[in-house]
């Protein structure tokens, strides 16, 4: 199965949301976030830089979690900004 190439859109959302992560993880190491999510932390790595756009919801889903983040939150800060 071929994926369809991601819109300039869909790139700069992932984007957004990376540095929501980042920012939301302070000082915590990118490990312990990660393992308390769930995920590997590379996955995580992967996510913050912006080099996996469009994570699973239910990665997402846990992240927020591990993060003491609401999902509307998230979904509201990584809206399309309005030109």
């Amino acid at each position: 199965m071929v994926r369809t190439p991601l819109t300039p859109e869909e790139h700069e959302r992932g984007e957004r949301l990376g540095r929501l992560l980042r920012e939301a993880r302070g000082g915590r190491s990118m490990a312990d976030v990660a393992a308390e999510a769930g995920i590997s932390a590379e996955t995580l790595r992967k996510i913050e830089t912006g080099r996996a756009p469009t994570p699973a919801f239910f990665t997402v889903a846990a992240l927020a979690a591990a993060l003491g983040m609401s999902m509307d939150d998230l979904v509201g800060r990584c809206a399309p900004v309005p030109l």
